[in-house]
């Protein structure tokens, strides 16, 4: 199936990026800032971390689906497990946290910006580089 793709302008790339800057950065600085324990802080890091690489699995494995490119339905059922466990994870520990409700929205407002931020940015580099691909087509290995 060929699907024709349009490269991301540079502001949705620029503001792509941001999102995710701003809202990984924000998260980890209320972290730094926060009153607890460095257990807690490195649960919700690693939260972070693991919704990160969760949304953009998934992301790419939805994409690869739309676009013909095969993806074993373990894989995708994986990714969709992953992504909404790590929003069960950060719920459950927010809602368990011993924080005021200022922080605990805080928190989950920067998560769910990060994510955001992480499927868009992957997004755009994918659609870069499809546009690339279209634009001049080389024969494999043909840089080596």
């Amino acid at each position: 199936m060929q699907t024709s793709t349009l490269r991301p302008s540079p502001a949705f790339i620029a503001a792509s990026w941001l999102a995710l800057l701003i809202g990984v950065v924000a998260y980890n600085i209320g972290l730094w800032n926060a009153d607890m324990q460095l257990n807690e802080k490195g649960y919700y890091f690693t939260v972070l971390m693991f919704g990160l690489f969760a949304a953009i699995s998934l992301q790419k494995a939805v994409r690869d689906q739309l676009e013909g490119i095969p993806v074993t339905s373990l894989y995708y059922g994986l990714a969709w497990f992953a992504t909404l466990l790590s929003i069960v994870l950060l719920t459950v520990g927010l809602w368990n946290a011993e924080l005021t409700r200022s922080e605990k929205g805080f928190y989950a407002m920067a998560f769910v910006l990060s994510i955001f931020g992480a499927i868009a940015v992957q997004k755009n580099t994918r659609d870069a580089k499809g546009g690339e691909k279209s634009d001049s087509p080389q024969e494999p290995f043909s840089k080596l």
